[in-house]
């Protein structure tokens, strides 16, 4: 695939231009968001899983490959190597301040931190004695307390009659106190927090809808309403209806992104929508990364790619 941009300055604009083959997916033009034609670069697939991606502190990129058992980095110039082994099945990550990595687990179940590997540490892992079914994701909030989703149980085809599902979204506060604050979401997924961290977003993955609640001093949250209406809401596999939300990502302007059935919807802080950018794999999870968080990169279905972006990330945030 090609991929190369010229990125021309003058007259207060920024424009990028591409030389794509035929087959490559490009970018609509959406206003502050993304330019028109710039292509979706694949970095590399065949990975055994791809999720939880973050902009790491070196300006490179983290991600888990949560079937294999890693967390694997992207540099700069795309090279892609084995950041951390033996990650507990580590799906979404968490950037802390000091550089602590936390995670949600999926072999043994739990949150925690776990890079670097001296301070490894479990800060939940049961809600009232019942052990968490499939951590998802987090998202850290500058108090330090961290909210994160329990997607539950599903069939498969490995395990086509599991134990009955049990979501849910919770708050660990910053001193250690696990709240579950909602169990009334089919399928909870991607999680974010609003700019001023005043509003929660969560990704109902069976649901037309992400939604949003208004939280409260104490990290609760309330007033859960309909933010944002899904393009990818479709019918799928058994005649089944889901969006495919997934992770969430926002910028410095309060856009909401989110990976979905159609790719990479973009809402604005109003939840009203943008434009969607097409990938050619059903992407899972995104995150802003680079020196200047102008490259939002996208995972899923064991591929990873990048688009250089109009918009920028949080430069306080890991996604």
């Amino acid at each position: 695939m090609l991929s190369k941009y010229l990125i021309i300055l003058g007259a207060g604009a920024l424009l990028f231009t591409t030389s794509a083959h035929a087959d490559d997916l490009v970018t609509p033009a959406i206003p502050g968001v993304a330019a028109g034609g710039v292509v979706v670069d694949l970095i590399k697939d065949g990975f055994k899983g791809t999720e939880g991606p973050i902009g790491y502190s070196d300006g490179s990129l983290l991600f888990t490959e949560t079937n294999a058992n890693k967390i694997i980095r992207i540099a700069p110039d795309d090279k892609v190597s084995t950041f951390l082994e033996k990650s507990n099945g580590a799906n979404g990550l968490a950037l802390t301040p000091g550089g602590e990595i936390v995670a949600v687990q999926t072999e043994k179940t739990q949150v925690g931190i776990i890079y670097p590997v001296n301070k490894k540490k479990t800060v939940a892992e049961k809600f009232e004695g019942v052990g968490f079914q499939r951590p998802n994701d987090l998202v850290r909030a500058n108090s330090g307390g961290i909210y994160f989703t329990d997607s539950g149980t599903r069939p498969t085809k490995e395990k086509p009659n599991p134990p009955p599902s049990h979501p849910g979204v919770f708050y660990i506060s910053p001193t250690g106190e696990l709240k579950r604050l909602a169990n009334d979401i089919e399928r909870p997924n991607g999680i974010q927090l609003s700019k001023d961290e005043k509003v929660l977003y969560v990704a109902n993955t069976q649901g037309e809808h992400i939604l949003a609640y208004d939280i409260v001093a104490d990290g609760s949250i309330s007033n859960r309403r309909n933010f944002a209406k899904l393009d990818g809401w479709k019918k799928g596999e058994g005649d089944v209806w889901s969006s495919g939300a997934d992770g969430l990502a926002l910028d410095d302007e309060g856009r909401l992104y989110v990976a979905s059935n159609a790719g990479v919807e973009v809402f604005d802080s109003k939840g009203a929508a943008l434009g969607v950018i097409p990938i050619p794999n059903k992407p899972q999870n995104l995150a802003f990364a680079g020196a200047d968080k102008k490259t939002l990169y996208v995972v899923g279905r064991g591929a990873a790619y990048k688009i250089p972006l109009l918009a920028q990330g949080i430069s306080t945030r890991s996604k």
